[in-house]
C-alpha cells in the first residue's frame, strides 16, 4: 500500500482500512500462535501499512484543525 493512494482517501475510508489491517494482524498473530504456517514477512508488512494509515489519518486531523486555528 502506498501513502500516495491512502491520501487520497477519506477519513472514513482510512478508518475501515485501518480495521481491515488490524483484523489482518490478529489473524496473523492466531496463526502463529496455533502453529499454522505463516510468512514471516507478513507480520512487519501489516505493521508498516497500519503506521502508513494511521500517519495519514494524523495529517488529516491536523490539515483540518489549522483552519481552526487561523
Amino acid at each position: 500500500m502506498d501513502a500516495k493512494q491512502l491520501r487520497s482517501k477519506s477519513l472514513a475510508e482510512l478508518s475501515d482500512e485501518l480495521l481491515k489491517l488490524r483484523r489482518e494482524q490478529f489473524a496473523l498473530r492466531m496463526q502463529r500462535a496455533t502453529g499454522q504456517a505463516v510468512k514471516p514477512d507478513q507480520f512487519g508488512k501489516v505493521r508498516r501499512n497500519i503506521a502508513r494509515v494511521k500517519t495519514v489519518m494524523r495529517e488529516l486531523q491536523l490539515r483540518g484543525t489549522e483552519g481552526e486555528n487561523k
